[in-house]
């Protein structure tokens, strides 16, 4: 069965689709069946992995049609990782979804019918707090958040963290934090190591040994269509994603040991 995590900042330019493209070519690349649902209109996630954004059917078909996942997917580069691409008609969805039924849980019924294919699904979602990232949190296991060493940084996470709060008591009872990421550091400025204390503060025991610096080849990875770990694999990003995805698996598998140690028991 896939774990379903949702990288979420309503913030935008956090790093979020860098993130999500990056964790899921890792994952990928480690062995791990991997989908990466493109849910934010803008489509760089999916024009990240190097797939073209004038796609048929995308993940407005997934919320909106009854078109089943299967049928939208698309192969990369990467061996082991799907992606389902994201059009601007992804735009219109947030207006769309409000009269329909069971509105919130769209995307959640969708993914089950597959979840037990991939090891992992991400989902990249759109910097806001509308019906798409509701679907999201209601078919995820868990919320990763990316955040940016700038001021401001914690800024409307009050927000983001009430919204999975609601969502687990009304709509998905097992949803948690995954972890808090930081990104964009810059080692020379004081406010970078600021937010760094402070967001420890913030999530205690829920934030990633791994920060993301600031690095010019993670900003032009995604106009060549590749992610970063193809475009520079020796950069100090690349290095970095690695290391943050390596820390997300031991986590994960350290779980599913524990879980399995429960039930022998």
């Amino acid at each position: 069965m896939g774990k379903v995590i949702a990288i979420a900042n309503q913030k935008g330019g956090v790093g979020k689709t860098t993130t999500s493209i990056n964790i899921s070519t890792i994952f990928a690349k480690r062995g791990k069946k991997t989908l990466m649902i493109d849910a934010d209109p803008q489509g760089n996630a999916t024009s990240g992995v190097g797939i073209d954004k004038n796609v048929e059917l995308s993940t407005y078909d997934v919320l909106i049609n009854d078109t089943k996942i299967e049928e939208i997917l698309q192969e990369t580069q990467i061996k082991n990782l799907k992606v389902c691409p994201s059009t601007i008609n992804l735009a219109g969805a947030e207006v769309e979804l409000v009269s329909l039924e069971e509105r919130e849980f769209r995307l959640k019924k969708k993914l089950d019918e597959i979840k037990d294919k991939f090891d992992y699904i991400v989902i990249d979602c759109p910097p806001s707090l509308g019906l798409i990232t509701l679907n999201s949190f209601t078919a995820a296991d868990s919320v990763l958040i990316p955040i940016q060493c700038e001021y401001y940084a914690l800024e409307g996470l009050g927000q983001l963290i009430n919204t999975i709060n609601i969502v687990k008591q009304v709509m998905n009872p097992k949803l948690e934090i995954e972890g808090a990421v930081l990104t964009m550091y810059d080692a020379r400025t004081n406010l970078s190591n600021q937010v760094v204390d402070e967001v420890n503060k913030y999530f205690e025991n829920k934030v990633y040994k791994t920060v993301i610096p600031r690095n010019v080849k993670l900003s032009e990875a995604p106009s060549y269509g590749m992610p970063i770990t193809i475009y520079d694999p020796k950069s100090k990003g690349a290095k970095c994603y690695e290391k943050l995805a390596k820390e997300i698996l031991k986590a994960n598998e350290t779980k599913v040991n524990e879980t399995k140690a429960k039930h022998m028991k």
